[in-house]
């Protein structure tokens, strides 16, 4: 069976993907590892033996495709997270990090490792490739020649060793403290969900205007006054029903259907007037509601008040659906493909209304492959320029840093012109999932073999010890400090965690506790500083410890 995997790695590749996800579906106490077992599947499989091996272009491809989608989800949430406080959680992960290098020369002088193993040990602790191939790269430029290929072995013994506590002892300590807090993730999630995609609780209530200080003043002044995170449906007037609009001036008696969050259409009927037991959503004789899928590309990446649907058609928006969330439809909502948004219109105009969104389900499961296409080129290529750094070392962002942030712009953007570089919900989670298991079953494959081997030589054990204690420590320190001093909500602390260790494996496992898109914010937020600041602390510590 061995010989028929080593010569076949398309065939071991497969088969390690499905037993991860089998193993990644186990709960246990509530708690599941979710695509994170991949990694560990592959683990178990390259330790069977060392010609079990995936071809190089796997990793790089499913590297890609992950933090390229990832960053077209991400990047709204990640330039408005800077809005609030995105440098002081930067400046944060980074003083974790430095943390982290601290206890790496600490552990070095006590246990007489080498510099290049202490600098392969920090890698494989915080999980980050790159920095152990600047590692190899700066050794390969300085060491003799009769010591390179020896020299350059010793990072990558302090990496594989270091690496799968690395990934295993994040998601222990965040799954212990997660259980010793309490956490509840969807409470944690509602503080944030006026600036982020995570779920909302919606529902519609009628109000009988009755309080003299809103009579005569337009619902949009209103709104700004009060701060209200509502939106207005049907208003019914003397008899009649209506369409309400930014303008519409509000007289004694009109009954107003709200929808929004419980605490916030409660928290706002008081200021209006008084609930009544109507409900106008239902009454559908002159004014109706659909679901209408965006289909249509002219449609995606413009905001509902860029697209004036009360002047041109006589209709609001008051939902949007995005994959599994509801959200509330205010003007500077922006649409994307694959949204179902709740339309109210006169019966007559539900057909235009359909046709104008496209309201087709195939044109959703295809992806533009010129907007991809042309995404990842430019990713790619930023990913190429040297950027020269102290000591000589030249860094680049490489296959993970540059088409993580191309994406990032390019979906806070949306679109440029006719072309819409963000792809449908359904079509972006799909990719994003092949991707990260691709990624995790050539790590995990690719790691086994060393990382068993080596645990059992001379040293081995301590070298292990040394490194899950750095490990442990730093996600204690982040999950800790981050989350009962800075207060950051816990599934966003979790992104930004698996942000620090660059590991999409921690990710993965956030996302399965979360179950909404918080991770994938916290986690691109801190992605990009993270990455270039452990790539020069590796070569810091490879420069300043003992040889």
């Amino acid at each position: 069976m061995l010989d028929i995997l080593t010569a076949n790695p398309l065939l071991l590749l497969f088969l390690v993907s499905a037993l991860g996800y089998v193993l990644g579906r186990i709960r246990v106490k509530g708690s599941s590892l979710g695509v994170a077992a991949v990694l560990f599947v592959g683990l178990a499989a390259g330790a069977l033996a060392p010609g079990l091996s995936l071809p190089p272009v796997i990793f790089e491809l499913g590297l890609i495709i992950f933090v390229y989608t990832l960053g077209l989800t991400s990047g709204p949430g990640f330039f408005a997270s800077f809005r609030r406080k995105g440098l002081r959680d930067n400046l944060f992960v980074l003083l974790l990090i430095l943390v982290a290098a601290g206890l790496t020369a600490v552990a070095a002088l006590l246990l007489q490792f080498s510099a290049p193993v202490a600098a392969g040990l920090f890698a494989g602790s915080l999980t980050n490739t790159p920095a152990l191939a600047g590692l190899l790269e700066t050794i390969g430029a300085t060491a003799p020649p009769d010591q390179r290929e020896a020299l350059q072995t010793l990072p990558v013994v302090g990496y594989s060793v270091a690496y799968p506590m690395g990934v295993l002892g994040v998601i222990l300590v965040a799954s212990a403290l997660q259980k010793l807090w309490r956490i509840d993730f969807h409470a944690e999630t509602r503080a944030l969900r006026r600036f982020l995609v995570v779920e909302q609780e919606l529902y519609n209530r009628t109000v009988r205007v009755t309080r003299p200080e809103v009579i005569g003043i337009p619902l949009r002044e209103l709104r700004r006054r009060h701060t209200w995170n509502v939106v207005f449906g049907r208003m019914e007037r003397n008899g009649e029903l209506m369409l309400t609009t930014g303008d519409t001036v509000l007289e004694p008696g009109d009954l107003l259907s709200v929808v929004g969050a419980p605490e916030d259409v409660d928290a706002m009927v008081p200021t209006v007037g008084e609930a009544t037991e109507r409900h106008l959503e239902l009454e559908r004789s002159e004014y109706d509601f659909r679901r209408i899928f965006v289909s249509n590309p002219d449609v995606a990446g413009r905001s509902l008040r860029e697209l004036a649907l009360p002047q041109h058609f006589g209709a609001l928006v008051t939902r949007v659906r995005r994959g599994d969330i509801d959200l509330l439809a205010h003007g500077d909502t922006v649409l994307e493909l694959g949204d179902r948004v709740r339309v109210v219109t006169r019966r007559r105009d539900l057909t235009a209304l359909s046709e104008y969104f496209g309201d087709s389900y195939r044109a959703l499961s295809e992806i533009n492959l010129l907007s991809l296409g042309l995404g990842l080129t430019l990713g790619l290529l930023l990913g190429l320029v040297p950027v020269p750094l102290p000591g000589g070392v030249t860094f680049r962002l490489g296959n993970a840093g540059g088409p993580l942030l191309v994406a990032l712009v390019l979906g806070a953007i949306r679109r440029s012109g006719p072309l819409v570089w963000v792809m449908p919900y359904s079509a972006n989670l799909t990719l994003r999932q092949i991707g990260l298991s691709l990624l995790l079953a050539t790590i995990g494959v690719r790691s086994g073999h060393t990382f068993f081997t080596t645990l059992g030589e001379s040293g081995g054990l301590f070298l292990f010890l040394a490194g899950a204690a750095i490990t442990t420590l730093t996600a204690l320190l982040v999950l800790w400090a981050g989350y009962r001093w800075l207060k950051i909500p816990f599934p966003l602390l979790l992104g930004m965690l698996a942000g620090l260790h660059t590991q999409p494996a921690v990710l993965g496992y956030a996302l399965e506790q979360a179950e909404n898109e918080l991770p994938n914010i916290g986690y691109a937020l801190v992605f990009p500083m993270a990455m270039i600041a452990k790539i020069v602390v590796a070569q810091l510590l490879l420069s300043l410890l003992p040889v």
